[in-house]
């Protein structure tokens, strides 16, 4: 089991914390949820910050650390099923402005969703919002698209190629 010292985690501490909470651990609910948390704890003016996980042809919630948000979205709708059609992050300074933006807390002005892939598979998107308009710098994207790449680190390996070699006799 990891433990974490009581005292407040810092946007400076973020990555190393992060690192430590997954270090063995291979689940990924588990990992998701814990990253949202941290993440939630370090980052000042955020209100909602976890993950959507690939199902099928569409995201679903999963692990995140806020007020209740939306369950099921689709591939390029809004600015997750964007940021997951892309393959890429998002940053939307005004989710006012942002065409097709789905709004599941009427406080978020701003966001950042940061696609987790392992190699070309989609696994989901990390989204990020906050009530402040232009939250997001480019040192948090660098920041939080590490933190995925961590996450992603610590996934177990994907089961290898049946073996095509014949059955001993």
């Amino acid at each position: 089991m990891n433990t974490l010292s009581a005292a407040r985690i810092t946007p400076d501490d973020l990555l190393s914390a992060i690192a430590g909470v997954l270090a063995g651990e291979h689940d990924l609910v588990a990992n998701c949820a814990n990253v949202a948390a941290l993440i939630f704890e370090a980052l000042p003016r955020v209100n909602w910050a976890g993950f959507y996980l690939l199902r099928g042809d569409e995201l679903v919630l999963g692990p995140f650390q806020g007020r209740v948000a939306c369950t099921r979205i689709a591939l390029g709708a809004g600015v997750c099923g964007t940021a997951a059609a892309r393959r890429e992050t998002v940053v939307v300074p005004d989710v006012h402005a942002f065409p097709g933006h789905i709004a599941c807390d009427a406080a978020s002005e701003s966001e950042i969703v940061i696609p987790v892939l392992s190699g070309d598979r989609l696994i989901g998107v990390l989204d990020i919002d906050s009530p402040v308009k232009d939250r997001f710098t480019p040192q948090d994207r660098h920041m939080l698209e590490e933190a995925v790449a961590l996450l992603v680190r610590a996934l177990p390996a994907p089961p290898s190629a049946p073996s095509s070699a014949p059955l001993p006799a």
